[in-house]
């Protein structure tokens, strides 16, 4: 909004504008409900798809049977009340306890500030520099690409020195000849070997972290690999 119009928009006030500065009002109010507007428009349009998205399985839709979310089955009424008179326990913190998770994680990867757009009371969109309060919070998220494709370019190089043709060593967790990186293949065996999944549901996951299309022989290659060298780990 214009610095010369008063702050307080008061009867009083605005009759003693011109017409020009009227209008400027008239229209800075109107960009301000219009991006209102969208903003609302684009959150209903989200809440929609999430409720579509959560009502739809692999039964009922194209999705693959890796993207339905699990679903508890009913318990008849005598099953529920015998196991809750037996749990006298419940899941989750305790009374009395201290919350791990909300104590942090220990790291920050990286910081998010988050500074008001525009003053809902008069459409301002410029703010002092020093905030006033500033509030905190640590979130774990499920980044868009947890899974990389690296391609590596090793260079031979001529030396100025001697004429001497060298080649440069491959990155230290990768092996030359194998699709997937050694810290991959530690999850990878990790998932078959505790978490017991299928190759086909690992190449779902596969699919879902990184858009990465992987063959069973090699994802059965890459488990036989890490029980051999977990195994020689542990004779040592």
């Amino acid at each position: 909004m214009n610095e010369d119009l008063p702050q307080k928009l008061d009867r009083p006030s605005l009759c003693q504008l011109s017409k020009e500065q009227l209008v400027d009002i008239i229209i800075e109010q109107a960009i301000v409900i219009q991006q209102l507007q969208t903003t609302i428009k684009e959150l209903k349009q989200e809440i929609e798809r999430l409720r579509v998205s959560r009502d739809l399985d692999s039964k009922t839709s194209s999705k693959p049977a890796s993207g339905d979310i699990l679903k508890k089955p009913e318990k008849k009424e005598s099953e529920a009340s015998s196991e809750q008179n037996s749990s006298k326990r419940k899941p989750g913190g305790q009374p009395g306890s201290q919350g791990k998770t909300r104590k942090g994680f220990g790291r920050v990867d990286y910081f998010e500030i988050l500074r008001p757009e525009f003053c809902t009371c008069c459409g301002h969109t410029e703010f002092v520099s020093e905030p006033v309060k500033i509030e905190t919070q640590q979130v774990a998220q499920l980044v868009e690409r947890p899974i990389e494709i690296v391609e590596y370019h090793r260079h031979t190089c001529k030396c100025s020195h001697c004429g001497n043709l060298q080649t440069a060593d491959w990155a230290g967790d990768m092996v030359p000849g194998q699709d997937i990186r050694v810290r991959l293949q530690a999850f990878l065996g990790w998932i078959n070997n505790y978490g017991h999944l299928p190759y086909e549901k690992q190449q779902e996951m596969l699919w879902e972290l990184g858009g990465v299309e992987i063959g069973v022989g090699t994802l059965v290659a890459t488990n036989e690999r890490v029980s051999k060298s977990a195994g020689k780990f542990l004779c040592m």
